[in-house]
């Protein structure tokens, strides 16, 4: 997520001088006047100090509704925004914060009617007209819409303001109507018995993680596939956040749309960030939430799977997980399409830890003994037949509720450290 800008006030100064040098030709032009209305009643509210954010997101249906055209087959999703000015001096909102690839009114306009000119009264006038101005008077507000490119599942942004004096970043995680998304259905207060929940200690951490299975399982429970490499400590909704500020994507459940979609994204090569991740098993159920981050195509992906144990340590639940790397697909009867797996999962593995460093996302790491040594030359194979090797180690990644910096992230020692190479079983 992009930080906000420390020099608050060198940026509200030269905001002030656009102010004087344009603004006055431009609001000889705007319609004044009128609050927008929220497109929905999914509204969250954040205050920090004299700022008050008011935000919701439209589904695919309701920006149709709104704007009388398929906004998200364009892949431009509105966002409302509503700011409330609680301080004597004037605020500004900055849009980038939000999204940095986001769309102005007009160009939205004409990317929906691509024929007519770029400034036509009759296409751009309700667009420009709903838009969210940049600047909030002392004591006033200002609610409107930012065109941002399309978050399915749950959007999750910044909304950055700047005063004279001051800064405000919030962050916002909406959920947006529309995917079946797997977690969805999960009760995770109910998943187990209260009988079988353990509080563990750091001793207790290191045992029960050691014990945990080494890989996954088919549904029968009788083959072994990828090697679960990675346990993760925190609340649903912490992992859940986290996640979405290093930029992952949930997963649709299989059903018909979405097998018709992973089908179509496989044959063109296209991305489809929400595709269905197969079914694995561990404790005899299939994953309890599956992860995915996207590049260039369905084909290419890292995505994970995570299980909640009975383990409870400082309170906070644990999790046990598998994490990969798909660096090609082929079609298969069961599942329109499997993936190969790059081989080497500790690299996998790190990548995981890094990425969620950099989204700040971490308060602390350590390593365990648990998957087994397997070597470069002697690779197990997955439940599809892809080879991996690994140095054997699972990564304990425990999650930070709040942003926290990388200089900030505590390395916990848990028994264990991997070994100078990117994998020691290369050795």
């Amino acid at each position: 997520m992009m930080r906000l800008f420390a020099h608050a006030q060198g940026l509200a100064a030269l905001l002030l001088l656009v102010q004087a040098s344009l603004l006055p030709g431009i609001a000889a032009g705007e319609e004044q006047g009128g609050e927008i209305p929220p497109p929905n009643d999914r509204i969250f509210v954040n205050t920090v100090r004299d700022a008050r954010v008011s935000t919701a997101v439209p589904s695919a249906a309701e920006a149709e509704q709104l704007f009388g055209v398929r906004l998200y087959d364009q892949n431009i999703q509105p966002v409302w925004i509503k700011i409330e000015n609680l301080d004597d001096d004037e605020l500004w909102f900055l849009p980038v914060g939000l999204d940095e690839s986001y769309y102005t009114p007009i160009e939205t306009s004409y990317r929906r009617h691509g024929r007519s000119p770029v400034l036509n009264p009759d296409t751009s006038r309700d667009y420009y007209r709903k838009r969210m101005r940049l600047r909030i008077d002392a004591g006033d507000s200002r609610s409107g819409y930012i065109f941002t490119r399309v978050d399915e599942g749950t959007k999750s942004f910044n909304v950055d303001i700047i005063g004279v004096d001051d800064a405000y970043q919030m962050t916002f995680f909406i959920p947006v109507p529309g995917l079946r998304l797997d977690h969805y259905d999960v009760d995770w207060e109910n998943l187990y018995p209260e009988d079988e929940l353990v509080q563990v200690d750091r001793a207790g951490l290191i045992e029960g993680l050691r014990a945990m299975p080494c890989c996954v399982f088919d549904e029968a429970g009788k083959d072994t596939g990828d090697p679960l490499n990675i346990a993760m400590v925190g609340e649903p909704q912490q992992l859940h956040h986290a996640f979405m500020r290093a930029g992952w994507d949930e997963t649709e459940t299989i059903y018909t749309a979405s097998l018709w979609k992973t089908m179509t994204s496989a044959l063109s090569s296209s991305e489809y960030r929400y595709s269905p991740i197969s079914a694995l098993y561990v404790f005899g159920r299939a994953q309890d939430v599956a992860m995915q981050k996207a590049r260039d195509s369905i084909h290419q992906r890292n995505h994970l799977r995570l299980w909640l144990t009975p383990m409870r340590y400082q309170g906070k639940p644990v999790w046990i997980g598998q994490i990969s790397r798909d660096i090609g697909v082929r079609l298969t009867w069961k599942t329109i399409t499997t993936h190969k797996i790059d081989p080497d999962v500790d690299e996998t593995r790190e990548y995981l830890v890094e990425d969620l460093a950099y989204a700040q996302s971490l308060a602390g790491l350590g390593y365990v003994d648990g998957v087994g040594r397997v070597s470069f030359d002697e690779p197990r194979g997955n439940l599809t037949g892809d080879p991996w090797f690994s140095d054997g180690l699972r990564v304990v990644l425990f999650v930070s509720g709040e942003p926290n910096a990388i200089s900030e992230i505590e390395l916990i020692d848990l028994g264990s450290w991997p070994e100078e190479e990117a994998s020691g079983s290369l050795q």
